[in-house]
């Protein structure tokens, strides 16, 4: 059994080593890759994925690993930032999809009233594996619309779960209160001990487990898996879990060396998640199955973008962020699958109605990694139409061509020191950003604001940037940065640029551009902290009175981070 196990799963990932890199050759998206060696190897083709329950099981922990380096990355603040457009948006777009999704079901397929509705609630759902790993990949799960994705995708993880516990209810007989009461004790008692470990346990074992790098990587593991593992027993989602085991380290300085210690191991297993999901794929129904897949596979890829877009374009964001996150829902779940397939196993919908749904999940996942990857050459495509989805902004209006001094584009990561520059030199400037809830803080600490996004042609010239002085840039979008350069170019403006990047090869491409100068962070608190030794020399009072200083100063920032 040993060596039918290992004999299999070496074929499987040489097979997926073959296909990744005729992937790669062809410039295409090796998510893609994954799930067609899952189809490969499944029961469809070569047949070599028999030992399903050990890939499953290996599968559950690439899936607990990711989310767990989700959680690492969430903090309190981050979760205040985007958490209220996560709800509403999260909730809204699974009711409005559901509904809307029952009229399109009973439209296409031939199902009785329960299977339509079954049927509307899987199409209601997405992929946040799918999602984080694209996301990860284009280096965006920071991004605003990629947090504000992220969140959504894990309130739909909660409701998903509500939704297969009341179809597994519904097949035994129903749900009782006792079941919902225990489901709510369990969740009681799971936060409330969280709490006290983070609290009261991690603080007082630091040492401990920061003592050597072996005892960090098993620690982190221990805990991310045994959280993960723990919630799942209690009826809760292994991904909610383990999630919740991140966010608990996040305030921890060790959660950063953690992440990255983790990531090649949660690389090596999520590609056997999306293996296996390849190799459910059942595709013996295909020809009858295909022309209503295609009609319900339009639905998921335009109409749920479209609820998205509408919801978060009342929220107050604008079209081109509200374009970037729609499109994490253009395509179903693993989990619309599991909940069709215990639907079946319960006799509440027929075997056509399963294989239409998985091919709707084959179709909609291909083609929206496609649409993730190149939303920025899609953007311009659509963005005149898109106006329907974005409120108008007075504000933007009323400052349009306001002959600013400075413009700051970013508020964090460097913004609050360009305003408490601009405020001593009494020069006329304003911040602008995309994030509505930033541009509130900035409105109750009375500093000047517009609300917009770098790479919108027509709010650049409302803001009149073409006639500004100066222009700093915190952000470290490298393409956002380029794009603003050009502009100012194609204008003939005449304004001083100060932006951001992540590394020297993008620094010389932005001085290539006319970039006045390019801040690298990294290299000048490495130039500054140099220099104060050179100034001091190897003197440890000295050097413990300047970490006293910098102490102060982000004591300050943590503080009152709106000053």
């Amino acid at each position: 059994m040993h060596g039918d196990l290992f004999l299999e799963l070496s074929l499987i990932i040489a097979v997926g080593a073959g296909i990744s890199l005729v992937m790669r050759l062809l410039k295409q998206p090796l998510i893609i890759g994954y799930i067609l060696t899952g189809l490969v190897v499944g029961p469809t083709f070569l047949d070599l994925a028999t030992n399903n329950e050990t890939l499953e099981i290996f599968s559950d922990i690439g899936i607990a690993l990711l989310l767990f380096l989700v959680g690492l990355g969430l903090n309190p603040k981050i979760i205040k930032e985007v958490g209220k457009v996560a709800v509403f948006t999260g909730v809204g777009q699974v009711l409005f999809t559901t509904l809307f999704g029952y009229m399109v079901v009973t439209s296409v397929l031939d199902v009785t009233t329960t299977a339509a509705w079954y049927v509307s609630i899987a199409l209601a759902f997405s992929s946040t594996i799918i999602i984080l790993k694209l996301l990860s990949d284009k280096k965006e799960q920071t991004r605003l619309h990629g947090k504000i994705a992220t969140g959504f995708l894990l309130v739909q993880d909660i409701l998903a779960t509500v939704a297969l516990l009341f179809v597994s209810a519904n097949g035994s007989g129903g749900l009782n209160t006792d079941d919902l009461i225990d489901l709510g004790l369990a969740a009681a008692m799971l936060a409330s001990g969280m709490y006290l470990i983070v609290q009261y346990v991690l603080p007082r074992m630091n040492n401990l487990i920061a003592s050597s790098q072996e005892m960090l990587f098993l620690f982190s593991i221990a805990w991310g898996l045994g959280i993960g593992t723990i919630f799942s027993q209690l009826g809760f989602s292994l991904e909610v879990g383990a999630l919740a085991a991140g966010v608990a380290l996040a305030q921890f300085s060790y959660a950063q060396e953690i992440a990255a210690r983790l990531k090649p191991l949660r690389d090596f297993f999520i590609v056997l998640f999306f293996v296996v999901l390849g190799s459910q794929l059942n595709l013996d129904n295909v020809a009858s199955a295909l022309p209503q897949a295609i009609i319900l596979s339009l639905f998921v890829l335009i109409g749920n973008p479209i609820i998205v877009m509408s919801i978060m374009g009342l929220l107050g964001y604008t079209r081109k962020i509200s374009f970037k996150t729609s499109l994490a829902v253009a395509q179903i779940s693993e989990f619309s699958l599991v909940l069709l397939l215990l639907a079946f196993e319960h006799g509440q919908i027929d075997e056509q109605t399963l294989s239409v749904v998985t091919l709707v999940g084959l179709i909609t996942i291909g083609v929206s990694s496609y649409i993730i990857l190149y939303d920025e050459t899609l953007y311009p495509l659509f963005e005149k139409h898109l106006r329907i989805f974005e409120r108008k902004k007075p504000k933007t209006e009323q400052t349009a061509h306001a002959n600013y001094d400075a413009l700051i584009f970013g508020y964090k990561k460097g913004g609050t020191e360009f305003v408490k520059v601009f405020q001593s030199m009494k020069k006329r400037f304003a911040v602008v950003d995309y994030n509505p809830e930033i541009i509130s803080v900035l409105e109750e600490r009375d500093v000047p604001s517009l609300y917009g996004d770098l790479t919108d042609i027509e709010f650049l010239e409302e803001a009149g940037v073409y006639q500004t002085k100066l222009i700093v840039s915190v952000l470290t979008n490298f393409e956002a940065n380029s794009f603003l350069l050009k502009a100012l170019e194609s204008n003939s403006a005449k304004s001083m640029f100060v932006c951001h990047a992540d590394s020297r090869t993008e620094a010389a491409q932005l001085y290539e551009l006319g970039a006045e100068y390019v801040i690298l962070p990294h290299y000048i608190g490495s130039e500054k902290i140099g220099s104060y030794i050179r100034k001091n020399g190897i003197n440890k009072t000295a050097l413990k009175q300047y970490r006293k200083q910098h102490l102060s100063e982000l004591y300050d920032y943590f503080d009152h981070p709106s000053h």
